[in-house]
């Protein structure tokens, strides 16, 4: 379990005491427990407790979860015990036999570093193969060999044409955010490498949601998979202070130009739903004069690491992020998360503000409305069931809510009796 998995427990709601059981009580070996105490763990998330005995046995899986739930554990702890349970896997150190496709590259970073955090008493390793960077490095690894490969689409494919990628003896396939495979048009992609993979083998599918193509997909790979299912994301920490901003879609920046110039913000991450946004967002900072960076699925993998390094160091205050290029993003101390566009997906905005109010400490989400967007505000309040506190006093106020705003206050001069709302 990441460090991004260990505090999303808060968020997720994970901490029923009638759930909560031992790692202990999985049967993993010593070197995967006393890894796991070393971090700090000791009870697994739902997930991983329905997963890891199921993926011992051997059988399919058809898990709905989502990034948070503690589903790279999941697979990586059983996957690490496979390998230190085979007798052949020593002799055969340069084989392939585990294959996890993962969307994006700060996925596959995060997972290969989750496989190396509970994998350090043993000696495996893995391979981490995506696209953005040089490839030279990625084949002297391949040629290394490892039995573990963690790899994106793309980059795979292309390492696959030029025959620097064997996958003829993989034994267990893991795709991982298969919806988001779907969403960055990957999907078939998927469905080539899955068609160079042996047709006897145990895969793991993943995904948040299940759309038509996605569930065809795993129709057509997974056999008589046993379905698993993480809780699903609804609340929110209360240690996270949220309210909204009803505001002009042209009057967006200019709000925000306000907020980090009026309010004590020592340091933000900003999501838009695109990334044309988030360049535009950058610019108009730039242009402000306040420093900021940005990340999305454009952006090579060297600028997205030096934009990432920048902010956890410190030297950059403001990181500006898409929602599928964030999802490497762990910072301990972010005091603002700010929503520059809502996101069309409620889960979203529970996992984009769980990145403030780590660890026990305090977070403030902020998140701007337009008019296009009140609908998806309805679906958020719906899901976390409660409405989020309106900031009305702010000098970009959307035009609507003004009229509102002056109706209300001529109702009550005409009805002095009249009970006030309170916002908060």
């Amino acid at each position: 379990m990441s460090k991004l998995e260990k505090n999303n427990l808060n968020i997720t709601g994970f901490q029923d005491k009638e759930k909560i059981m031992s790692f202990v009580n999985l049967n993993l070996l010593s070197p995967l427990l006393k890894a796991l105490e070393q971090e700090g763990y000791s009870e697994p998330t739902p997930i991983q407790a329905k997963a890891i005995p199921v993926i011992l046995d051997g059988k399919d899986i058809l898990a709905t979860a989502q990034t948070g739930t503690g589903k790279t554990a999941a697979f990586a702890l059983p996957i690490l015990q496979l390998l230190l349970q085979d007798e052949k896997s020593f002799q055969e150190k340069r084989i392939i036999k585990y294959l996890i496709l993962t969307p994006t590259r700060e996925l596959a970073a995060q997972i290969s570093e989750s496989f190396r955090t509970y994998g350090r008493l043993t000696p495996i390793n893995n391979i981490t193969i995506f696209g953005g960077v040089s490839q030279k490095p990625q084949e002297q690894a391949l040629r290394n060999g490892a039995q573990i490969l963690i790899a994106t689409p793309g980059r795979l494919l292309d390492l696959m044409g030029q025959k620097l990628v064997n996958l003829s003896r993989v034994k267990t396939f893991v795709l991982d955010e298969a919806d988001r495979m779907l969403d960055m048009g990957f999907i078939n992609d998927v469905k080539k490498i899955i068609n160079h993979l042996p047709v006897n083998k145990q895969t793991l599918f993943f995904s948040a949601t299940m759309p038509n193509e996605i569930v065809k997909l795993a129709k057509n790979i997974l056999i008589n998979p046993v379905p698993v299912s993480a809780p699903v994301v609804a609340s929110t920490a209360e240690q996270i202070s949220q309210a909204i901003y009803f505001v002009e879609r042209n009057n967006k920046k200019h709000l925000l130009l306000h907020l980090l110039k009026t309010d004590n913000i020592s340091n933000a991450l900003i999501f838009t739903r695109t990334k044309h946004g988030a360049d535009r967002v950058v610019k108009d900072m730039s242009e402000a004069g306040i420093q900021a960076e940005g990340i999305h699925g454009n952006k090579s993998q060297q600028a997205r690491l030096r934009a990432l390094r920048n902010f956890k160091s410190g030297k950059t205050k403001i990181l500006v992020a898409t929602d599928i290029a964030s999802r490497g993003i762990d910072v301990e101390e972010l005091s603002h998360v700010i929503n520059y566009e809502l996101p069309n997906i409620p889960e979203t905005y529970v996992h984009r503000i769980g990145r403030t109010g780590r660890a026990g400490k305090t977070g403030i989400a902020l998140s701007f409305c337009d008019l296009e967007e009140r609908k998806y505000l309805k679906d958020i309040h719906q899901l976390i069931a409660k409405n989020i506190p309106v900031i009305e006093n702010h000098p970009f106020l959307s035009v609507s809510k003004q009229n509102r705003k002056r109706k209300e206050q001529t109702n009550d001069c005409k009805n002095p009796y009249k009970k006030k709302t309170q916002l908060f």
